[in-house]
Formats: C-alpha cells, structure tokens, sequence
C-alpha cells in the first residue's frame, strides 16, 4: 500500500468515526503525497467540510474533483451540496443536473434535485420572497464574506454599513439606493439562491484570501444541505450527505452494474437449492452472486444457508462482513437490520445470550421491528431467570434466614427485611422467606407490600397457615375488614382440611376483632343509631333472610348449645361470627 493509500485508509477511518477534523488532516496529506491528482480525494475531504458546514472549503475541494475527473457524476453532486449549503440553489440545481446527465440513475443527484426545488418553492411562498428573513440573519455579514460571489463587495465598508443599516431598520432605508447599487442587487441575488449572470462591478479587486473563516451561510436555507448520496435520518443531513466517503476506487473504474443481472440469476439459483435443503450448494451461489456485484442481500443469504447447515460461526462472518460493507455499498437500513438479527439469531442458537441481546438491540436500532422486539425481551427475560437460578443455594438461604431471624429479635426490620430478601433469591421456593419477610415489612408499616409477600408465600405452598394470618393482619390494619374475613375463612378451611385446627382459635379471634371493627360503633353515635345501621349492613340483611340460619337461629333461642354443633360447619361459622361481631348475637 502506497502512502497516500495509508493516509487515505486513515482519513476513511476517521471519517467513519465522525472526526472530521482529523479526516480533512490526513486526506490533505493524502493528497499531498499523490503522485497524480486524484480525484477522489478531494471528494472526500470536500464530504469532511461539508460535515462541518464548512461550505465554502467544500466547494473548493468539489470543483477541483470535477476538474480533475469531469466524467464523475459523485462529483458534481459534492459541487451540488455545497452551492446549497452556501445558498446557491441555481448552481446547486445545474450541478444536479450535470450529475443526471452523466448518470441518469443516481438517485442522490434526483433527491438533491428535488431538495434545491422544494428549497426555491418554499422562499418564493413567502410574500417577500423571503428576504425579511435572510436580512434578519444575525451572521448575515459573516455569511457573505464567506460566500465567492460576495465576499469582494464585504470589502467596502460603505455598502457594509447601507447592509447593517437596512438590517437594524428596514423601513427608513431607501428603497431606491437598495436597488440601484449593481452589487446589492448580486447580493439578494445570491441570498435568493438566483444567478444574474451580471459582471462584477469591482473585477478589479484582488481576490480574497481563501483562509478566511467560513461559516454557514443562511440564505433561506433548509435546515441541511441535501443528502448526495445515501437516504439517512434527517437529524443529520449534512453528516450523512458527507457519508459518501469513498472507501474504494470510483464506481466508473469498477462497473459492477454490468454484472447485477448474472448476479440475480445466481442468487435466485441459490434460493432455489435453498428451499430444498442443499445448503452447500446455495451457499456456492450467493457467494458467486457477491463475487459478481457487491449486495450485502447476496450476504445475508449466504448467512442464512451456514445457518440452517448449522454452520454458525461461518454465519456469524457472513453477517459481520455484511455490516461492515453496508456503509460503503450505501446499503438500505432495513438489509442492514436483518445483518444483525441474523446475529443475533445465530448467536442465540450458539446460547451466547449476551451477544444476541447485543445484535437484537443494534438490529432495532436500524430499523423497528416486532417480531426481533419480542426476541430482545424474551432472550432478556431468559438471561434475568438464568442469573436467578445461578444463584440459587439452599444452605446460603438458610443462612441468611437465621440472620434475619436475629435481625428481627433486635427489632432491626431494615435488615430483617434485606436478610430475609437474600434469603428469596437463594431459595426462591421456599415459603417461609417471603412469609417472614412479610412480618419485617408489618413492623415497617409497608403493609400493600407485606400482603403481596404473603400471596406469594400462599402461592408457593396453600397449606403456610401463619401467611394467610399475616396476610389478615396487614389488610385489617389497612381497614380492609371484608378482605380481612375472606382471608380467615380460607385459613380456617385449610387448617381443619390438614386435621389439625391447631390455628382455628387465633383464626377465628382475628375474624372477630376485624368484624368487631367494622360494626363498632362510629364517634358521636348512640348504640340505637349503631345498631340501626348494622342491621341495614347488606351482608347482616343477606344473613338474617336466609332461611337456612333463621331456622339454626330459632333452634339456638330454645337451646342454646345447638349453636355449638352448627358452628362446625365453616360456612355457618362465618354467618354467625358476623352475626356475634354485629351484635345481633349477645354472648356470655
């Protein structure tokens, strides 16, 4: 490799990075050691102004392309971006044009056409054409200066001063002395875009230094110059304009356009041997097609035939070489998008998680896509629940149990409740660490939080009788008295389900202290009022009509201890723990 290549290579790097002070440093000494002139360096480095809005720069680098290689429609789209970006929009346009003339299908000299068009349409829309803006440039001066075709008249501070004038206050300048100077006719010209063809007034005067400090110039200007050539995004139109860094030799040396035909014909042959299966066969064909025209879709391809051979690590050096052409073949998002998820695919299939999460993210990136989404979260959900399980050990939850467990004899709930946290994610399965981290969260009256700590403790066994009465105490002390009962009444079913009923009694005191809540009397009120409203208490009425406990009701009135036998039935139990809590029913 020759020096100007090596600084060339490095000037391509630095460019890819977005360095573009640096780029313009090494095709500068690119070009400086250059046997011949070459155009396509300065085409890069005039890409490496323009993305630094260095417009003026830029045109010098385009027009000495052109002079060099007249034939290049690259080019004249670089000569294109930078009369835009300056303003010029009739030189823009004739250099769009001479762009299609020499290449009918570039389609970034089509697209600039129409930026320079809708630019021209959007100033004349504006009822002054829209000077009134341009005059209210604050860089107007500035901008000027930097501009060839007005820099010499910015040498005369008087029309200087009728510039600044106007500008400060346009209704006292005259209108006539505006338009009988020759040169400020030039210059709205120029801030219009238009090109009067009118001689300079001052030819005579020495043509200003080229080092002067360019700055952009905002002659009713979009917001970017057009893009030459690669569709992006639009927040970075003028860096992606300047994208068309040429990393190899010009397309005019290299017409590989001339084989796209055969190149279609291989690749269609491989995804005929593709949908039968023979795999080794497709891949010969995609990479005869990519030998023949450089498509990353003929990449992918071949990918996906090393992929379903099985072939993953081959895959994964299809896709990488795809993504790294994309950028210079000034491939589609979208193909790009697919690079890497089949990346991420493969990666997947060799279970290296974390590189798939990697390429799924960066495939988004490209382009949105639902079906890579859901893969990103799912292989995200299955990473989370691996790790989870890697920390599982049974004697580190114990351990941590019964440091919990001294925590919260010393009344230290915060550490109770990060010991007993510990203990969870050791041993997820076992009831008793949510359980006991629910009573820590209790004494910390984060009860919503203790409840939820308790339904799993439930969930992971429905016979931890001391979790559905940890579970009441929370809701009773969030007054949530009907969640509190239906809580109990299945704890006393399960607790006589087990044969026990060792915890019927505490059950059952709950029960009563929450119903005693709920019916107890409210400040100010006589015990006539409390009880009228209790007996308007919808579940009291549903009790008292049913025809079952006005039967057991009446047995009770003659013998009292009957009441006794029906209380083993639990649903009975319940009707008359309401009743006694109510007050409908006195006991001894």
């Amino acid at each position: 490799m020759s020096t100007a290549d090596e600084y060339k290579a490095q000037g391509n790097k630095h460019f890819a990075a977005k360095e573009f002070d640096q780029a313009i440093e090494f095709f500068t000494k690119a070009i400086e050691a250059s046997e011949t002139p070459n155009h396509v360096l300065y085409s890069n480095r005039s890409g490496s102004y323009l993305s630094l809005k260095n417009f003026k720069n830029a045109l010098e680098d385009a027009e000495e392309c052109v002079k060099i290689n007249g034939t290049w429609a690259k080019g004249y789209n670089r000569v294109a971006a930078a009369h835009f970006g300056l303003g010029n929009f009739d030189d823009a346009k004739q250099s769009y044009t001479k762009a299609l003339e020499l290449d009918p299908t570039n389609a970034m000299a089509k697209e600039g056409l129409k930026s320079v068009e809708n630019a021209v349409a959007s100033r004349n829309a504006k009822p002054d054409l829209g000077l009134g803006g341009m005059f209210s440039d604050p860089n107007l001066i500035t901008n000027l200066r930097n501009n060839p075709k007005t820099a010499e008249y910015m040498n005369d501070p008087a029309l200087v001063q009728k510039l600044l004038n106007f500008q400060s206050n346009p209704q006292a300048t005259n209108p006539t002395e505006l338009l009988g100077d020759p040169r400020l006719m030039q210059i709205m010209a120029v801030m219009m875009g238009l090109d009067l063809n009118m001689p300079d007034p001052e030819a005579s005067v020495p043509t200003p230094s080229s080092s002067s400090q360019p700055e952009e110039v905002k002659a009713e200007e979009p917001k970017a110059a057009p893009k030459v050539e690669e569709p992006v995004k639009k927040e970075e139109p003028i860096v992606s304009e300047a994208k068309d860094v040429e990393m190899e030799e010009p397309e005019e040396e290299q017409p590989e356009s001339d084989h796209k035909a055969e190149a279609d014909a291989a690749k269609a042959q491989g995804n005929t041997l593709y949908k039968q299966r023979k795999f080794d066969e497709a891949i010969e064909y995609y990479e005869k097609a990519w030998n023949l025209h450089k498509d990353i879709t003929y990449l992918n391809n071949r990918a996906a035939a090393e992929y379903e051979k099985g072939d993953f690590d081959a895959a994964i050096k299809s896709c990488e070489q795809a993504i790294d052409q994309a950028r210079d073949l000034r491939a589609d998002y979208k193909i790009v998008a697919k690079s890497f998820a089949r990346l991420g695919n493969t990666y997947l299939k060799k279970d290296d998680l974390h590189n798939a999460v990697k390429y799924f993210d960066k495939s988004l990136t490209e382009h949105r896509n639902a079906d890579i989404l859901n893969k990103l979260r799912s292989t995200q959900r299955e990473i989370k629940i691996r790790e989870a399980n890697a920390y599982i050990d049974p004697e580190k939850a114990e351990e941590a149990r019964l440091q919990g467990k001294e925590y919260f004899s010393k009344g230290d709930w915060p550490n109770a409740v990060k010991a007993y946290t510990e203990m969870v994610k050791r041993d997820p399965e076992d009831a008793r660490g949510y359980s006991n981290r629910a009573a820590a969260l209790a004494k910390l009256l984060s009860f919503p939080d203790a409840v939820e700590d308790c339904n799993k403790a439930i969930e992971k066994d429905p016979t931890f009788i001391r979790a559905y009465i940890r579970k009441a105490n929370a809701q009773l002390a969030m007054k949530e008295y009907t969640h509190v009962m239906e809580t109990l009444t299945e704890a006393r079913e399960k607790d006589l389900a087990l044969g026990e009923g060792k915890n019927v009694n505490e059950i059952d005191q709950l029960y009563n202290k929450a119903a005693s809540q709920r019916f107890q009397a409210i400040e100010g009120e006589t015990p006539e009022q409390t009880m009228d409203r209790v007996s308007r208490d919808p579940e009291i009425v549903a009790i008292l009509q049913d025809p079952v406990m006005q039967g057991i009701l009446g047995q009770a009135r003659e013998n009292p201890a009957a009441l006794q036998d029906h209380m083993r039935n639990p649903e009975v139990s319940k009707k008359i723990n309401m009743l006694i809590a109510a007050g409908v029913i006195r006991t001894r």
